[in-house]
Parts: C-alpha cells; structure tokens; sequence
C-alpha cells in the first residue's frame, strides 16, 4: 500500500539542515486520527524532545475533529512518539552531546498507521539560509531558459 502524505514541514528544511531521517508512530486517539485524515494537522513551530527515555512532540496542532464529543483531546497537547529503546538512547545521546534538535518533517498514513518522518537537525546561520535562498533563485532561472 502506498504512503499517503498529509502534512509536510516545508519550513524546518529552510530553517535547519537536516542530518539523519527516521520513522517514528505516534500514540494518537480515536477523534485525532479522523481530524488528521481530514487534513487538519500542523507541523509549525514543532519539535521534539527526549525525557527521560520517551520522546514527545511538542506543539504539533491536531485540530479538534468537528464530529466528536466530550471525548476530543487538547489539540496542542504533547504527543508521545513510538521508537525502539535504541533508537530513543542514540537520539538523546546525539542531542545532548553535538547539541542538534529533533524536528517533524512530515506526517503519513503507512498502512493505515499514523506515522511521522523525524529528523536530527542542525539551526542554519542566517548566512547559509541566504546562501539557499540564491541557489534555488539560480535553478528557478535556469529551469526557465530550459523550458523556452
């Protein structure tokens, strides 16, 4: 079955270069599953953090599903992500040693299963996002000179 996209981080690949991707669940509930099909999610300004020896996203937005009752959750409330005990002490070891930031890229359904692609990061410089900046205006012109 192929992967179904729901909501990508455009922003976190200008904001950070990214270093190393990985798959990770999240335990979700019933009411956040149906809004998320629906297509109400967001991934800005979130990130994610390891304590102890479980890594949570924070300020991921799920919006409340519009069909649900007593039961919907806070839509900002943080979310635990679903990785192996290795996986979690490599991440946490890597975050608090080279100091680099866990961030959601994006989000897709697997096989009917909520999964999210989260990536070890570091913060580009002000300069390095300029030097981005120039090299896609540069390919955007060239595709053009193509095409004609």
């Amino acid at each position: 079955m192929a992967d179904k996209n729901i909501v990508s981080n455009r922003q976190a690949r200008f904001n950070y270069a990214i270093l190393e991707s990985l798959e990770a669940g999240i335990a979700l509930t019933g009411t956040e599953v149906k809004s998320i099909r629906l297509g109400n999610i967001s991934l800005n300004e979130s990130f994610a953090r390891v304590d102890g020896t479980e890594i949570f996203v924070y300020n991921m937005h799920i919006a409340p599903y519009e069909f649900g009752n007593i039961n919907n959750t806070d839509s900002m409330r943080p979310r635990k992500l679903l990785l192996h005990k290795s996986q979690i002490r490599k991440l946490s070891a890597e975050t608090s040693a080279k100091n680099l930031a866990l961030i959601p890229l994006k989000v897709y359904f697997k096989n009917g299963l909520v999964k999210m692609e989260l990536a070890l990061a570091k913060g580009k410089k002000l300069y390095d996002k300029r030097e981005s900046i120039k090299r896609r205006d540069s390919q955007r012109e060239i595709s053009r000179k193509v095409a004609r």
